[in-house]
């Protein structure tokens, strides 16, 4: 007993070892943005918000955070529609070879991004596509749709099909069952799909670097442009509000699970 007691102490020790060193550069990043240095040192020796107002007084700063929010709103829309067809398919449909299909579908996990940017590059040079922001959206989608499918793909297997089919003898067409039926047991998944592949979207540099180009500079390849000329406190303030955007998805993400489980149990008693 003893024994049982004193491995369970050090695995939660372990535990929280752990928890600390990965959550320590978060921390740090996140002090470090409050700095009043003119050069990022730790601990700083004075705080300050004025990287903060630098990042959003610096017109180079405010376009490539507004790239970045167009370019992932789209990515989030085109691969989460995509997603949501193609996970349906693979609950719902017959075909031959689905499993082929699908681990064609989670081949971008595999397949190292810059491989995938290189790949792209040269076809987006051949067409003159570097810079088009719908056009970076797609190769952003490539990325994305993997963990839509994912996400889709286990919703899509716990909604009932008879649901489906008892709608559709009450009358209730094909694109009415989707809409009506569908979707909204979906919905929660969807959320959250379109959520993950926002932020998978809006953190992606590899791609970006080769496809943005001028015109489009998204935020991740301001921040290595920045890191290549000279290291400011400013790419601390700006890794801040990254990390804080991250939290909100995530959080909000949390918050429509915790909804949809509350339906489910009051769904479940009724």
């Amino acid at each position: 007993m003893n024994g049982n007691v004193l491995r369970a102490t050090l695995l939660r020790v372990l535990i929280v070892l752990i928890c600390m060193g990965m959550i320590a550069p978060i921390v740090i990043v996140a002090v470090l943005s409050f700095s009043g240095d003119a050069y990022l040192q730790f601990p700083p020796r004075s705080l300050s918000v004025a990287w903060y107002q630098r990042f959003l007084g610096d017109a180079r700063w405010r376009t490539a955070l507004l790239n970045s929010t167009i370019i992932a709103g789209m990515t989030s829309v085109l691969s989460t529609v995509l997603g949501f067809l193609a996970a349906y398919v693979m609950a719902r449909g017959t075909l031959a070879g689905k499993r082929t299909l699908a681990a064609l579908l989670m081949l971008p996990l595999i397949v190292p991004h810059v491989v995938t940017a290189v790949a792209v590059y040269f076809l987006s040079a051949r067409f003159m596509l570097i810079g088009f922001q719908p056009w970076i959206a797609v190769a952003h989608s490539v990325v994305a749709l993997p963990v839509v499918f994912v996400i889709l793909q286990s919703a899509l297997q716990v909604v009932d099909p008879n649901l489906e089919r008892a709608a559709m003898l009450c009358g209730c067409t094909r694109f009415g069952v989707f809409r009506r039926v569908v979707i909204p047991l979906a919905l929660p998944a969807v959320v959250s799909a379109a959520l993950f592949s926002f932020l998978t979207s809006f953190d992606e540099v590899v791609i970006s670097l080769f496809l943005a180009g001028i015109r489009s500079e998204t935020l991740p390849v301001r921040i290595w442009n920045s890191l290549m000329l000279e290291i400011e406190p400013t790419i601390a303030a700006v890794s801040t509000l990254l990390i804080a955007l991250t939290t909100l998805a995530l959080a909000l993400d949390g918050l429509v699970r915790r909804i949809r489980d509350r339906r489910g149990s009051r769904t479940a008693a009724a």
